[in-house]
């Protein structure tokens, strides 16, 4: 088993930034990547940003050049710096991990972090 914990939401205004955090713990070396996904009051869950641990990344097009997605081998624990949030970045923040590849269904889901951008 594989326990996620999120960490760094709140609000901040437009144009502002927020750090997430999300440290795994358990059975970390049986996942070959993990996610940041986000939904949103009304919308699907999406994936927002994931990395292998050879630091291979990926971003959603909405996002791209405004957040980036890290990882501290050591402390295992996975990061969303974001920066220039918009007011349609506000969702709640999930971190996931995979077994396989982030084109997978997460096998590891953290409870969430809500991040809300006011105009």
């Amino acid at each position: 088993q594989v326990q996620l914990v999120e960490s760094g939401g709140g609000s901040v205004q437009a144009g502002g930034s927020l750090r997430l955090s999300c440290a795994a713990s358990g059975r970390t070396f049986s996942l070959n990547a993990f996610g940041w996904y986000r939904q949103a009051p009304g919308k699907q869950r999406e994936l927002v940003a994931a990395i292998t641990r050879r630091d291979t990344t990926n971003y959603a097009d909405s996002v791209q050049g405004r957040f980036t997605i890290s990882r501290d081998r050591i402390l295992d624990t996975v990061y969303l710096q974001m920066n220039n949030l918009e007011p349609e970045d506000t969702a709640v923040y999930y971190c996931a991990g995979y077994s396989g590849g982030w084109s997978e269904p997460p096998n590891s889901w953290g409870q969430g972090t809500q991040v809300t951008v006011s105009s």
